[in-house]
């Protein structure tokens, strides 16, 4: 057969049991198509519970410890970083990017198309950047430009500080309509792409939406589609039952502290279920034209998410945690030859994606990087490519195996500790309990060690 096609998503916020394959409380049919025809690892774990340094992991392959992105900040990829979308095109490959990025800084104000030679650089060809939901209140770019035209951006950004100006979970309706709702945007300059597509080389065409990020305001008749009354309660635990110290996890919960009452939590629930299904429409038209074209069973499809959002559980909102919620993330894989249906339950970890596409394009990732492809899991669902996976924000790192969570604060000291085989719910912190002393010794000298060997 000729090159596959690829086709690389990602939503921005996505929690792992966003998906209809996993839980009952929203409804992704084509999402649902990607695992039914392909693997589902259940153990992916993000390499930063927030935006810009888990994307720019993503990008190089680095851990935070390697590029020093520790927060979301107005950082920027210079022209001669190596990525694996270079190595794709260098691989034959006519490369695209429909939606965010942030992955250069210029996303924070200005006009983001005027920082476009650096994706270029990077390794893609034909683009069509977005920013964040908070983004598109300050940056213009095609999208926003759209909305000026329409005399929507001004009522855009008038909704969105009343928004941040009094409750910051409120729940309505988007102020833009449907069709220029940013997911909507960006599903359908993709599929426009893939329906028009006349070059010879293959395509890889990386499609990114900006939801179902927070704010919730998931445009109608998505906003009424889930009924609030039938979402899953929140998760709670005890998460400070030992003595212990204090984490990123603990200023969180201070920060994000209010009173939000059970119908508060199901009505921004019921609201970012509408934003998923409202993402998995999307895809669905863009599946449809990748069908009519007859190269479906010869494209790569790569479903995953940047992280995950909290959405009430634990008293919090967002993310930039270690939780679950905030830390797993949805990773579904569909390539050639390979069995559908299947799961692998393997500790995956998010920038693995980039060597995946490299191989399935027939690419050579020829630079120093930490990331591993995750091919032989997709042969073999048993086989397994690490022992545990990392994640790190803000100067503090966390270790997650089959048995046991971890995360260490910036001065090194355990402050989270579940033992994930009798309470996969994380509803019991260990930390700080003297029957737990050696567990904490041997993840500790295993973060030690993974980190010594990512240098």
């Amino acid at each position: 057969m000729a090159k596959p096609n690829i086709l690389f998503i990602i939503t921005d916020q996505q929690r792992a049991d966003a998906l209809g394959c996993v839980s009952d409380w929203v409804n992704t049919p084509n999402m649902d198509r990607i695992a039914a025809e392909g693997v589902r690892f259940t153990n992916c774990i993000t390499n930063s519970p927030v935006c810009v340094p888990t994307r720019r992991t993503l990008a190089t392959g680095l851990y935070c410890h390697n590029t020093g992105v520790w927060y979301n900040g107005n950082y920027s990829l210079t022209e001669d970083t190596p990525t694996w979308m270079r190595a794709i095109r260098d691989a034959g490959y006519r490369t695209s990017l429909f939606g965010k990025t942030h992955l250069n800084g210029a996303d924070r104000a200005g006009d983001i198309r005027n920082v476009e030679y650096l994706l270029r650089a990077q390794g893609i060809d034909d683009i069509d950047e977005i920013v964040g939901p908070r983004g598109c209140a300050r940056t213009l770019c095609n999208m926003t430009e759209k909305w000026e035209e329409a005399g929507l951006w001004e009522h855009y950004k008038e909704d969105f500080a009343e928004r941040f100006a009094n409750v910051p979970w409120v729940v309505r309706p988007s102020a833009l309509p449907l069709e220029l709702y940013y997911d909507t945007y960006v599903g359908q300059r993709a599929k426009g792409y893939i329906e028009s597509y006349d070059r010879d080389e293959p395509w890889f065409t990386w499609v990114s939406f900006g939801g179902p990020h927070e704010p919730w305001d998931t445009p109608e008749p998505y906003a009424s589609m889930y009924n609030p009354g039938e979402m899953p309660a929140s998760l709670d635990g005890e998460l400070r039952e030992g003595e212990r110290p204090e984490g990123v996890l603990d200023q969180r919960r201070r920060d994000t502290a209010a009173d939000r009452s059970p119908e508060h939590i199901a009505a921004m629930r019921a609201n970012y279920a509408g934003n998923v299904t409202l993402i998995d429409d999307q895809l669905g038209e863009i599946f449809a034209a990748i069908d009519a074209r007859g190269k479906w069973d010869n494209t790569v499809i790569v479903f995953a998410s940047d992280h995950g959002e909290m959405n009430g559980d634990f008293g919090m909102i967002y993310k930039s945690n270690f939780l679950h919620s905030a830390a797993k993330v949805p990773l579904l894989v569909k390539a050639p030859g390979v069995e559908g249906g299947k799961t692998c339950d393997a500790f995956v970890e998010w920038f693995d994606i980039g060597p995946t596409l490299v191989e399935a394009a027939g690419g050579e990732i020829d630079y120093p990087q930490h990331a591993m492809s995750l091919s032989p899991c997709l042969s073999d669902t048993d086989h397994r490519i690490r022992e545990e996976a990392l994640c790190e924000i803000s100067n503090e790192v966390m270790v997650v195996n089959e048995k046991w969570k971890m995360a260490v604060n910036a001065e090194g000291q355990s402050y989270l500790l579940f033992d994930l085989e009798t309470d996969p719910d994380e509803s019991r912190n260990l930390a700080g309990l003297d029957d737990y002393r050696e567990v904490e010794t041997d993840l500790r000298l295993r973060m030690l060690e993974r980190i010594l060997q990512a240098q």
